[in-house]
């Protein structure tokens, strides 16, 4: 007898339940007429841990196919934009070090590397700058589009900043109001099972037990279904990534008309980093650090140093931090998203495309019935397994690059033994050809796109030998394409508002629906 699944119970809110939600809930809403449904189950009295503040360009997707209003975003998740992140202090620690990993491909990225004719000719203008405008518009404090540009439209890639703690009940209100999302608020007690395995229920305190064919587990760090209920161990990757803390404090801005950043600032120190990411009403302000290599009191005194005196007597929030995932991530009927199954420090904003990444691969992927799930099960953890790998390597990158020796922090992070073999082959092969659209680039699960490595290489002044005369055939088109990168930056500068300004005008008047 064949056992459909059409009962969807998600256990957990914060940014993954209600993300995961609305994607499952908006995709399959043709089916709510046959009995389909989505129940997230959340516990009243669980806070929202809410320090993900920093996405990626996949969110404008997210939220458009579930058909949340650009305007409406601004407005209540106290939102503003991203273009890319600057690192300050990485490969020298020099007050100058500085370099950008922004969210527009150098020009025409599907045509020619830039890379190699930047690094024949660069003529002391930064690979960012040479390839693309984007470096110039966080410099200048610019948004990357104009309030005339259609919803989730720009004229330069963006992401966003945003307030978790707002963000959160925004999408429970939306897929509550407009998707016919189920909430129960209610304490989970126990995890009730099937003979043959699988999770039958969750018992709560308030509502008894609340069956389902799939469950979605978004429970946090605590992972009370896939790792407490079915026993999955977490993978600790403490060995390549050192960083275990975070201290976080929220900053005012100094008057009601100071700059926001677009772009997130992410500052080194003696033992980690400090983010800064500017929202209209406050800036977020935080250091991730090792505590094998630094104290608490030292790691406090250094973020309080960055903020200066504005920062002195407000409050510290600390955060730990367990870098690393489950073993697998959907098993049986279950399948975890968000903090419960895993998390990495958040240096490229990458907690927030990992719920959007495997909601959306859940909700296009979602099995018809319980004798395919195991497939569409295998299926999901090698596309996952592979951007957790990924995304590690690419994190460990920033560090490997560097070339500070001030601290053992930053030598012990050089130690081979630390550095997966695929990123150690890979910069080996960097060394002598620069990475583009082979590498593996090019499939579809891939988060980092080569780009992506190239901005953050060459931002950081590795060399990769290049003969000259072997350029020869591209360098009509790549001195194009440099040419194009200029122009197209002096354009943007005369035409783009300032970033406060174009929030205040999308909250004031809204963007115009297409």
């Amino acid at each position: 007898m064949v056992r459909p699944v059409k009962n969807i119970v998600i256990v957990g809110g914060g940014t993954a339940g209600w993300l995961t939600a609305g994607l499952i809930a908006a995709k399959h809403r043709a089916r709510l007429a046959t009995g389909f449904t989505v129940t997230l189950v959340e516990s009243p009295n669980t806070p929202i841990i809410g320090v993900g503040e920093g996405t990626w360009p996949t969110l404008r997707t997210s939220l458009a196919k579930i058909g949340v209003s650009e305007t409406d975003f601004f407005r209540e998740c106290d939102a503003a934009f991203k273009q890319g992140a600057k690192f300050a202090r990485w490969t020298t620690g020099a007050a100058d070090d500085a370099y950008y990993h922004p969210l527009m491909l150098p020009q025409g990225f599907a045509q020619v590397n830039l890379a190699p004719h930047w690094l024949v000719g660069a003529r002391g203008q930064s690979f960012c700058d040479a390839v693309t405008p984007q470096g110039r518009l966080c410099d200048e404090g610019l948004a990357p589009k104009t309030i005339t540009a259609a919803p989730y439209q720009g004229a330069a890639n963006y992401a966003y900043h945003l307030d978790a703690g707002k963000f959160a009940p925004f999408l429970q209100r939306h897929c509550c109001d407009k998707l016919d999302v189920r909430h129960v608020l209610a304490d989970v007690q126990s995890v009730s099972m099937t003979d043959d395995g699988d999770i039958r229920g969750v018992v709560t305190k308030q509502h008894g037990e609340i069956q389902g064919d799939l469950f979605v587990d978004c429970t946090g760090f605590r992972a009370l279904l896939l790792g407490d209920a079915l026993g999955v161990p977490f993978r600790d990757c403490g060995d390549v990534l050192f960083c275990d803390t975070a201290l976080a404090i929220q900053v005012p801005y100094e008057t009601e008309t100071s700059p926001i950043a677009s772009h997130t600032i992410s500052t080194a120190q003696s033992a980690g980093w400090i983010w800064d990411i500017g929202l209209p009403t406050r800036r977020g302000v935080g250091h991730v650090y090792s505590s094998r290599h630094i104290s608490d009191e030292d790691a406090e005194r250094e973020l309080r140093a960055y903020i200066g005196p504005a920062g002195r007597d407000l409050p510290a929030r600390k955060i730990p931090i367990r870098s690393g995932h489950r073993e697998t991530f959907w098993k049986r009927n279950c399948v975890a998203v968000g903090l419960a199954a895993g998390f990495l420090e958040p240096l490229e904003a990458s907690a927030i495309v990992l719920i959007e990444l495997s909601a959306k691969l859940i909700a296009e992927q979602m099995p018809a019935c319980r004798e395919v799930m195991d497939i569409v099960a295998a299926r999901f953890n090698a596309t996952t397994h592979y951007r957790w790998g990924r995304i590690i390597d690419f994190l460990k990158l920033h560090y490997v690059l560097s070339q500070r020796s001030d601290s053992a922090f930053w030598r012990d992070n050089r130690a081979r033994e630390t550095i997966p073999d695929r990123l150690a082959d890979l910069l080996l092969l960097w060394s002598h050809q620069p990475p583009w659209l082979h590498d593996e680039f090019d499939r579809a699960d891939e988060v980092f796109p080569a780009a992506s490595y190239q901005y953050v290489l060459y931002g950081m002044g590795f060399r990769t030998q290049i003969e000259p005369q072997a350029l020869a055939d591209e360098r009509v088109l790549a001195e194009r394409a440099l040419r194009e990168t200029a122009a197209q930056t002096e354009r943007l500068r005369a035409s783009l508002p300032r970033h406060r300004d174009l929030i205040r005008k999308i909250v004031e008047h809204g963007l115009q629906p297409v």
